[in-house]
């Protein structure tokens, strides 16, 4: 799957049957339920995972948590807006 095929299936009400792991997360991610990405992406143990995980921390706020997880992901801390952000780890993960 593409960046595009991707963010096409997003403007769905339901996640694809697809969907698992990162994918799915992402997908809430667009759909601004954090709790269920957050849920998601902790029970996943890859550098792009730690990497969404860092996003989902950053976009709540909480710097300290935000910088373990890009660490962990082998990233620096992001500068870009939270758009950016995103569409690098998913133009990246894709």
């Amino acid at each position: 799957m593409n960046y595009n095929n991707f963010i096409k299936l997003t403007k769905e009400s339901k996640p694809s049957d697809a969907f698992s792991g990162i994918q799915l997360t992402l997908w809430y991610i667009i759909k601004d339920n954090w709790d269920m990405a957050h849920s998601i992406v902790q029970d996943i143990n890859t550098e792009a995972a730690s990497w969404i995980h860092a996003y989902l921390h950053r976009v709540e706020g909480d710097l300290v948590n935000a910088d373990y997880w890009y660490n962990r992901a082998g990233k620096k801390s992001s500068n870009d807006s939270l758009e950016a952000e995103l569409n690098n780890i998913i133009k990246s993960i894709l």
